[in-house]
Order: structure tokens, then sequence, then C-alpha cells
């Protein structure tokens, strides 16, 4: 299996990814590699260090062959690139969530809902899903301090442990959806580099089986 071209998230889920390309044999691959450069080989592969929302963005065009990315970001993107494997690390959730002495902390709904979000694609699926009117704002970061100042009713966000929720007096109203990181092939290359992108991608599945095997073993000691 050799020169794929491979983009690889920055932030949360760069070390995990690095870790499981690794593990699937792309040997000499760790996550300080990136520390100072954009663009790194290692076992016959080039490896770029791109932001998470660029991620889909890179195979979609064909700059890169395939890439790992999370869910969340796969839902905000249109996209037609192969999803392969579900890597099972990265692991979060999209919730709706409001005030906590609000109707809709107690179950309450209203008619419509203004609603703070930065994830609008997801967000219209999912009250659609529901059946719920809902208006939706756009926001890029912060998100919690809508409902404190009366821009929206309440959020719907990805969260994690849940403390900037507990910390903003906010509480989860319902989960709209779980997100994991995902191993994404361009269609192209798929047809074109098939061999080396399927054993790549036998490699993520056993190392992730592996993985899930150790923390079992792990659980039961």
């Amino acid at each position: 299996m050799t020169g794929l071209c491979i983009a690889v998230p920055k932030g949360a889920l760069l070390t995990g990814a690095c870790t499981l390309l690794a593990a699937a044999g792309i040997e000499g691959l760790e996550a300080s590699r990136f520390d100072d450069a954009l663009l790194v080989e290692a076992g016959g592969h080039r490896l770029i260090n791109v932001r998470p929302t660029d991620a889909p963005v890179y195979v979609q065009m064909g700059a890169a062959d395939c890439g790992i990315v999370g869910k969340d970001m796969l839902w905000e993107t249109h996209h037609d690139s192969y999803e392969l494997v579900d890597l099972r690390f990265g692991g979060c959730r999209l919730v709706l969530a409001a005030p906590e002495d609000s109707p809709l902390a107690a179950g309450i709904w209203p008619p419509s809902l203004r609603v703070a979000t930065k994830y609008p694609r997801s967000a219209r699926a999912f009250f659609d899903r529901i059946n719920v009117t809902a208006e939706l704002i756009k926001l890029h970061g912060s998100v919690e301090l809508a409902p404190a100042t009366g821009l929206a009713d309440a959020i719907l966000d990805i969260v994690d442990t849940g403390r900037t929720l507990r910390a903003n007096r906010l509480v989860e109203v319902v989960e709209a959806g779980r997100s994991t990181a995902r191993f994404i092939v361009n269609q192209a290359s798929l047809k074109t580099r098939s061999e080396a992108v399927t054993t790549l991608a036998a490699g993520l599945r056993r190392a992730v089986e592996e993985g899930a095997r150790d923390a079992a073993r792990e659980g039961v000691a």
C-alpha cells in the first residue's frame, strides 16, 4: 500500500487519527510530526494536516485520496465521498439544550422555537424529523450565550462531557445525534487506487477491532 494522500484533521481528532493510522500499518506516523509541518510523509504516503471542516473538501475535490473526519463535519457538508469505516473514537453528541429554569427544560415544548447553532444543516434535519417548527440562528461560536442574552430560546450544539452546559446553566433536552470519527474516500480514488485504499481501510478496521478487544479485556480485568 503506497502513495495515498491522506487528510488528517487538526485538533481533538489528530492524536487518535495518527495512532489509528500507525496501527493500520503506516509506520513512523506520530501526531507530533505535525507540530511544525502541515505535510509529512510516512509509510510511503503523504499526509496533510487540515482543519476538520476542510477535510471533507480535500477528499471531495480529490486533493486527498482519503481522510479522517468527524461525522459531525459530514452532517454539515454536502459531499459525495464514500464513508468506509466507523473509527469509533472522538465520540460526541449533538444535543438540544435550554436554560435550566425554562419550560422547555421541564419538557414543555412551545409552538415554535428560536435555536442558536453552529450546525444549521443538522439542526434543520433534526427539527424536520421531529416535526417541530424552529427558527435557526447560525452562530460561529459561544452559542451558550444565546439563551442568556435573549437571542434564542435554546441551542443545538455538540457536547462531550456537558461541563460547558452546566457552567452556563443549560440542561440537555434531547439528543439529536451521535458522532464519531470516520474514514472517508474520494469516489475516483476508490476506483483508480482501489488496492491501496482497501488495504488501508482493512488495516483501520482491524486496528479498531483490536482496540475494542483490548478495552473489553481491560474492563474485565
